[in-house]
C-alpha cells in the first residue's frame, strides 16, 4: 500500500483547551476519507495541522515517511502536495478565475506563463468553469467559487486533497454542483480528506469514515460498517438523526 501520510500521537492545544488529544490514522494513495462529527470536535483543526496552517503541539505528520513537524521536508514544497480546499473559498477578488488558478503555479512551483494558463484552463474545464475564466470572484455563485477553488488546488498536481467542509459556505441548491465534482475526483482516483457534514457523501463515496468526538477519533472503519453497525455508542447517538432521514 502507497501510504503517503501518517498521523501519530498528534496533539494540539489552545492554551489548556486540548483540542486533538492522541490522533493516529494513515492516508494512502486513492484512499477517499470523510472526517465526520459534531461541531467542535476537532475535524478542521486537525486538517489545519496537516496542512501547517496551525502548529502541532506534540505527535509526528508523516509525508512519505518524513516528519514536517521536524522540518525534514520543505514546508512550501509539501505544501503544493499537500492542496487544501477552504470553506470561504480563499479566492483572490482582484484577479480573474484564470489568474485566481495560474498565480500558485506561476509563484511556488515556478511554470512559466503558458504552462500554467494550459493546465488552468485543464482543470476549470474538469471543474465546469471554463466559461467563466474571465470573471471576478464576486461575479460568481458560491457554487462556482467553489469549483474554481478546486481547481486551482488541482493545478498544483497535489498527492493528496484536503477539504475543510467545502460545501457549509453554500445555499443548498450550490451544494450537490461541488459534490458532483468532489465525487468525479474521488473516481479519478485522487487521494482525498474530506471534513463535512455531508453524510450522504461520506456514506456513499467514501473508502473509509473518521468520526470524531471531543478531540479523539471514536471510530474509523469502512462506510458501510460505520453508518449501519458502528461500534460505539457515541457513533450509533451521532448517525441517528441521519439514519432516521435515509
Amino acid at each position: 500500500m502507497d501510504e503517503i501520510l501518517k498521523i501519530e500521537h498528534l496533539v494540539k492545544t489552545f492554551g489548556t483547551n486540548e483540542v486533538l488529544r492522541d490522533i493516529d490514522f494513515t492516508v494512502s494513495k486513492g484512499d477517499v476519507i470523510s472526517i465526520i462529527g459534531s461541531s467542535g470536535s476537532g475535524k478542521s483543526t486537525l486538517l489545519r495541522c496537516i496542512n501547517m496552517l496551525e502548529d502541532a503541539t506534540g505527535g509526528k505528520i508523516l509525508f512519505h515517511g518524513k516528519d514536517i513537524l521536524k522540518g525534514e521536508v520543505d514546508e512550501d514544497k509539501y505544501r503544493t502536495k499537500v492542496g487544501m480546499v477552504f470553506q470561504s473559498f480563499n479566492l483572490f477578488n482582484n484577479y480573474t478565475v484564470l489568474d485566481n488558478c495560474m498565480i500558485g503555479q506561476t509563484h511556488v512551483l515556478k511554470r512559466s506563463k503558458e504552462e500554467a494558463r494550459e493546465k488552468a484552463l485543464e482543470y476549470l474545464s474538469k471543474v465546469g468553469m471554463a466559461q467563466y475564466i474571465k470573471a471576478k470572484p464576486r461575479q460568481l455563485s458560491g457554487g462556482q467559487k467553489q469549483r474554481v477553488a478546486i481547481a486551482r488546488a488541482l493545478a498544483m498536481d497535489p498527492e493528496v486533497l484536503l477539504f475543510d467542509e467545502p460545501t457549509s459556505a453554500l445555499d443548498p441548491e450550490m451544494v450537490g454542483e461541488v459534490l458532483d465534482v468532489m465525487k468525479n475526483l474521488a473516481e479519478s482516483g485522487m487521494t482525498m480528506l474530506v471534513v463535512t457534514h455531508e453524510m450522504a457523501f461520506a456514506r456513499d463515496v467514501s473508502k473509509r469514515v473518521i468520526y470524531m468526538a471531543d478531540g479523539r477519533i471514536e471510530e474509523d472503519d469502512k462506510p458501510e460498517i460505520i453508518f449501519t453497525s458502528p461500534k460505539s455508542p457515541r457513533t450509533r447517538d451521532f448517525l441517528s438523526r441521519f439514519n432516521a432521514k435515509a
